[in-house]
């Protein structure tokens, strides 16, 4: 299945970031830790070149803590800084500000040789939809600054929002690009909500990600939804035991299979199910 969605605003959006990355010194790029491969946008490197990059592993309350260890070894391998963050209840934000510092610190020492000690450093935030951007600028910045949404492309306007005197950051619109050459990152984006449900079928969707699951992490499957099937299982069969065993049936016996669809997307995006990462790290997929 090929997912394509790619509105007009997004190609704005591309072109203005392009301008505003002229006017930052580093750019804090924010990923789903559920999703780290597929929550990265291919374009966003060719569009920061060479400017310094913060790699934020969000919703780490969600994600499998052994996994994001994996993801955060593997991002600093590549040369970019890292945190990983949970704005719920706020962890590793406290972190942001030391770490930007830290990644800019030669651009700090040259203001400080010019005598420019209050020179602020500007920061772009960037990120897909959905991924919590807004909320982690609000966590940061402590207040309201950024409207949060829980729906892909609340966020349209530029907005600079002032953390302290020496930090600015740019808040920029969620942009995804302009289409998924393997459609299992689009599934995995639609997935955790990063693209909206109506562009899959529901219950196409809860059986992609029951597939997953019960190939990655059979155990949370099984301990959720008391099902009993063969390992090789397809997701519309273990769709069919979900709704079953939740007594979710119609007329003649036959399974709901849609409002099972929604309660395995609701369980899953709200955390009941487990944690969860659905990406592994190049090295790990090559092997």
């Amino acid at each position: 299945m090929q997912i394509q969605w790619y509105p007009g605003h997004m190609t704005k959006t591309r072109r203005m970031m392009e301008e505003d990355l002229r006017l930052v010194d580093g750019v804090c790029e924010i990923l789903d830790a559920r999703i780290p491969a597929a929550s990265r946008n291919p374009d966003l490197s060719e569009l920061c070149g060479k400017k310094p990059r913060l790699i934020v592993l969000n919703r780490v309350d969600q994600a499998d803590p052994a996994l994001v260890r994996r993801w955060a070894a593997y991002f600093k391998g590549q040369g970019y800084a890292v945190l990983e963050t949970d704005c719920k209840s706020r962890k590793g934000i406290s972190g942001f500000v030391p770490a930007i510092r830290t990644m800019l610190s030669e651009k700090l020492r040259r203001y400080q040789e010019k005598g420019q000690v209050g020179r602020p450093l500007k920061i772009m935030v960037a990120g897909i939809p959905n991924v919590g951007k807004s909320t982690f600028i609000n966590q940061i910045a402590g207040r309201k600054s950024a409207k949060a949404e829980n729906r892909p492309g609340v966020t349209r306007g530029k907005q600079w929002i002032t953390v302290d005197q020496g930090l600015l950051l740019l808040d920029t619109p969620g942009i995804l690009w302009p289409k998924f050459e393997d459609p299992e990152v689009g599934m995995r984006l639609a997935y955790t909500g990063a693209v909206k449900d109506d562009i899959i079928d529901l219950e196409t969707l809860s059986s992609g990600l029951l597939s997953l699951l019960w190939r990655q992490y059979p155990d949370a499957v099984t301990g959720r939804y008391r099902v009993e099937l063969p390992a090789d299982a397809p997701g519309y069969a273990l769709l069919e035991a979900v709704g079953r065993k939740r007594g979710f049936l119609i007329s003649g016996g036959e399974v709901d299979t849609e409002r099972a669809a929604r309660i395995v997307l609701d369980e899953y995006r709200s955390g009941k199910l487990g944690r969860f990462t659905l990406d592994l790290p190049p090295e790990e997929e090559e092997a």
